[in-house]
This record gives structure tokens, sequence and C-alpha cells, in this order.
């Protein structure tokens, strides 16, 4: 199995105290209002607050709670809170709130806390509300959020649109604080690598934070010796491929939301649903997550007449050795049969939803695409699927994935497909392929060299960093792939001799069932054994990167755990299946991945991200 351990891979960092100083400055925050207090939460705040403070802790400084939500609040309160993102349409709510007690006479005292950080943009909004001058602001510094013992998030999942779709630089700034602190709290590191404008932009800037600040973690033993910042869109193909590996599967089948997930009657075989925290915690999670899914009914078959063959135990037990087994073993031994039915239901409900979908022929299809093979054959497929309704995400996807493996499409078929998507899911889809055109996520060959000519021009104009965002803008226009030849250099379709044995898997590719390698962990991989991009000079050109290799200010020693120790940052999302490929590259080579991203992804929030419209 993928879960078997190879070489000593370093301990995971504590990072419980990322938890503590959000937690600490969170009340400090609510005191500065002192006195009884409701707090109003925005929606996407709360499962990151769930997870740092219970309400109890919350209670302490506030008498209620309300949710940020359309409706008009209804606090009888001489003094509010608002726990928000910084969004224009909630200082709008917020305006109201406070021009619709002026109008009644109500007197009220108003504070804001932003998470992370607050904007210009909403300052503007409530002067033009004519609100700024009742209202005190302050900044929930609420950068990092632990998800598991190699995960954190910056629960982020507006940045990838932000960036990557409008050229919106507002987050570069949150990223580059988050860096700043996980350096002073487990490095120095002692070396940087990245690829991307996003990586380079973020780099420098935490760069200059950290020289203005006088490096703080100068003196300290490192706990991270690595650090590799990535792009999404360095990669696109890993995110857009169905997800193979267990916790891809759940991910895509349930949603995964904040490291916990909600299991409906069909997985619990009750009338109730059961949140579940998914980490290293829970003792059957942490073996199978890693696992292709093909390999987790027989290992659950086998956790099962384990546990069973530990309850039997009890038969020949004499009373002193029953009371020992109730008092020491048999709450642990319930809690673990409790999970291993939650995820023997959860395998059941995703095969019951794959046979529905026709799984299978959509994996030889996506195959294909990534090997080459039968393109005609696949986008008939494309073309069925969207016929018969499946998914509008799925169809897109699908789309999307012949277009960045085959470099666009030629016009004929990117207008037939268009057409017969828009007839069969509405014409309220036609502001989306406008804006999958615009990243580059699906475009027209013809029309694509037409604006890598225009990107060209403006580019050698546009110097200044202020007028990044148009570059940005044109950088991501029907940029091309040049995935096969990529795929070529880097040997991502791996050669074949028999059956893939995805039980004992030889390399990364059998997150997606020994087809492809994650072009963006295969990356990581060939840097970090190189330590740095020469000989990738041509793999850097086909891919249009603005790659960076920079020693830190810490001595890097070979034999220290913090040199085994990597952080690899994504900038747009990571999936599940990145995350589960370089846990075993990990473990081949004895280190450790430490996940930082703006938020975990997958294709069907990439989707989701280009067909949203907002206020």
């Amino acid at each position: 199995m993928a879960s078997t351990a190879r070489r000593d891979v370093p301990e995971p960092p504590d990072f419980g105290i990322l938890k503590r100083l959000a937690r600490d400055q969170l009340i400090y925050l609510l005191e500065q209002l002192p006195g009884r207090k409701d707090l109003f939460i925005e929606a996407d705040l709360m499962s990151p607050l769930d997870r740092i403070a219970n309400v109890s802790i919350l209670k302490h400084e506030v008498d209620k709670l309300y949710k940020v939500e359309s409706r008009p609040a209804l606090s009888t309160s001489d003094q509010l809170c608002f726990l928000v993102r910084p969004r224009v349409k909630t200082m709008k709510y917020i305006a109201d709130i406070v021009n619709a007690d002026k109008m009644s006479g109500r007197s009220r005292k108003y504070k804001i806390i932003f998470s992370p950080q607050k904007f210009y943009a909403c300052e503007m909004v409530l002067e033009e509300e004519g609100v700024f001058g009742d209202v005190t602001c302050d900044e929930w510094s609420f950068y990092l959020l632990p998800l598991d013992e190699d995960i954190i998030s910056m629960e982020l999942p507006e940045f990838f649109r932000d960036y990557f779709l409008e050229g919106d630089h507002r987050w570069i700034n949150s990223v580059a604080r988050a860096l700043q602190l996980l350096n002073s709290l487990y490095g120095p590191f002692s070396r940087a690598y990245g690829i991307g404008r996003c990586a380079k932009m973020c780099y420098e800037l935490w760069r200059e934070l950290e020289e203005e600040s006088e490096g703080d973690s100068q003196g300290r033993k490192p706990e991270i010796g690595n650090i590799f910042l990535m792009d999404r869109d360095t990669d696109y193909v890993t995110a857009l491929c169905s997800q193979m590996v267990y916790e891809g599967l759940v991910d895509d089948t349930f949603r995964i939301k904040c490291g916990s997930v909600d299991f409906g009657p069909e997985v619990t075989s009750s009338d109730k649903s059961i949140k579940v925290l998914l980490n290293a915690q829970d003792k059957v999670f942490s073996q199978i997550r890693n696992e292709h899914f093909s390999s987790v009914f027989g290992f659950l078959s086998q956790k099962s007449r384990n546990l069973q063959a530990q309850y039997d135990r009890r038969r020949g037990m004499d009373i002193k050795q029953m009371k020992n087994f109730v008092s020491q073993e048999l709450k642990g031994l319930k809690q673990e049969h409790r999970l291993l039915s939650l995820h023997i239901g959860a395998c059941e409900s995703i095969m019951k939803k794959k046979t529905k979908q026709d799984f299978q022929e959509m994996i030889k299809a996506e195959h294909s695409l990534l090997e080459g093979f039968d393109i005609r054959e696949s986008t008939s497929f494309i073309e069925e699927h969207i016929d018969r309704q499946v998914s509008p995400i799925e169809s897109l996807r699908l789309m999307c994935l012949l277009s960045i493996t085959e470099n666009g499409l030629n016009p004929k078929d990117y207008r037939s497909l268009k057409t017969q998507y828009l007839q069969s899911y509405g014409p309220e889809h036609l502001l989306t392929f406008h804006n999958l055109k615009r990243i580059g996520l699906l475009t027209e060959q013809a029309a694509g060299e037409t604006l890598t000519a225009v990107e060209n021009r403006v580019s050698k104009l546009v110097t200044d960093r202020a007028a990044g965002k148009i570059t940005d803008a044109f950088n991501s226009l029907a940029r091309k792939s040049n995935f096969r030849a990529i795929s070529k250099k880097l040997g991502l379709i791996p050669r074949l001799d028999g059956e893939y044995d995805l039980k004992m898997p030889r390399d990364m590719a059998y997150v997606f069932s020994g087809a492809y390698t994650p072009l963006s962990c295969k990356i990581i991989e060939q840097v970090l054994e190189r330590r740095g991009w020469q000989g990738l000079e041509e793999v850097l050109r086909l891919l249009n990167g603005t790659e960076f290799s920079e020693a830190g200010a810490a001595e890097a020693s070979p034999g220290r755990d913090s040199q085994r120790t990597v952080l690899a940052v994504f900038l747009g999302g990571c999936t599940c299946s990145e995350m589960a490929a370089l846990r075993f590259l990990g473990r081949e080579r004895g280190c450790r991945f430490i996940f930082l991203t703006t938020a975990v992804t997958s294709s069907g929030r990439l989707m989701e991200a280009m067909a949203e419209t907002r206020a």
C-alpha cells in the first residue's frame, strides 16, 4: 500500500501555536470594545473560527452571535461588532445597519474587525455611504489555519479568481505576511524556489518585510529548511483530472470544508447527518487518505476483521482482565468502529454516484487526452456527456482538459462544443466561456496566436509594478499550455510494462491510476533533486515560467531534519491528489512536505470560480 513507510520522515512541526496566536489576538480585539456586545460573523469565517475558538471562549466577551446575511439585523445591543472579510458588499450591509440606526435616532457603537486585513476599497465604501466616522476598524491577522499536521490553509478560495482572472493583487500582501509569520516561528528557511509571477511577487514582498523586521527568526533552530512557491496556472491539468485517491474522492463527492465533511443519511445509515473531522487523528482515515480508491475497500474489510478479533478477545477474559479491557481499550475500539462504519458508508456512496456517471468511461477518455491518443473519440464522449446533461461542471471540466492538453481547440470544435453546451445547459453560461478563455483554460488555437502577439506588445509597453494588472490580464489570455511537449520532456506519462500495481505503487503517477504524474509535483521533485533550475531550461521555456532560486538567511546543513522538511506553497489552490503524490515522494526520499495553500481546491471548485458572478 502507498502508506507503507520507505525511509524515516521527519516529524512535522507543531502548528498549534498558530491557532493560539489567532485566538488570543481575536479575544484581545474583542476586548477593545469593552462591555457586552453582539458579534456578527461572515458565513465563510464561521468554520475557520470554529477550528480555533469554541463558542464558550467567544461568549466571554459576546452576548449573541449572528451571521452576516442579506436580511436586516435584529440585535438590541448598544454595541455591535462585525467580524468580516474585506468585501465591498459586506461594507454596504454594515453601512445599511448604521444608517438605519441614524434614521431612527438610535445611538450605538460599531466596530469592524477585518480578516485577514482591511483594504482601502472597503474604507472608501464606508466613506461613500457616510458612515466611516461612525465605525472603528481593526485587523485580525488570521492568515494561517492548520487543518492537519502537514496542511495549513489561508482559507481564501477567492484568491484564484481574484488574481488569475481579475489580475487583482490585493492578496499578495496576505501571503507575504503569512510567510513572514511561518519564517519567524519555524525558520529561517535556508533556500527558496518558485515558479510563476504571483510566486515571485509574494517572495519579493516577503523578503522586503523580513528586511524591515530585521529577521526575528535569526539565531533559532529552524524546523523548515526549504520553501517552494508555485502558481496554480503553472499546472491546470492536474487540477482538472478526476481524483482517484480516497481523500480526493471524498472531497469531490461530499465537499470537504475547512478540514471536515458532513456525511449525510446515505453514509450514516440513519436519518441524521454527522460532521467528521478528517485529519491524522482519525486512525482509519489517516491510513486510507492517500490510497488509490481501488485499494480502500480491501483495507477497510481487513480492518473490520481485525476489530472484530479484538472484540472477540473478551470471551476468554477473567473479571480483572475484563475490567482492564473496558477501562483501557473499549472506548478506543468503539470510536474506531464508528469511524470505520462511516468510511465504509462513504465508499459505498462514492461507488453508487460514480457508477451513475459512467465513471470508468470518463476516466478512459481522460487518459486518452493525457496521452494524446483517440482525441476524436474523446471529443465524441464529451459531446455525448453534454447532450445527456450529466453535469454542467463535469462537462466544462472535460472541455477544459481537452483544450489544455491539445494546446487549444481548433475553431470548428470550439464553436461546436460551445453551442452544444449553451443549448444543453442554458445561455446564462455564456460569461463562463468568456472567463475560461481569458484565463487560458478553454481557448481556440487561432485566437490564441493572435492574443499572444498582443500580449507580447503590451508586456513590452508595461514596465512599472503599478501597471502589473494589465500584464497579468494579458498574460492569462489564451496562454499556450504546451502540455504535450512538457509531458514528453518530464516523462509525465509512465511507460508501463504490464499492469500498474496500485497497491504497491512505484511513483507519484499512482494518484491518477498510473496514467499521469502530476506536473506540479514533478517540477518540485526535479528542482529539489537538482537544488535549482539547472537543466530545466527547456521546460521553463515551454512553461513561460518566471522561476527563481534564492539562498535564505540560514546556513544549510544537510544532516538536519529541517533540510528534509519542505514547505510547498500553492498560490491559487492545492488538490488532495497533489498532497497525496508529494507525501508519497516524501516517504520515498525521506523528507517531509508541509502544504501551505490559499485554499484546498478541486476541478469542481475551479469551474465554479469561473462560472461565478459577483456583485
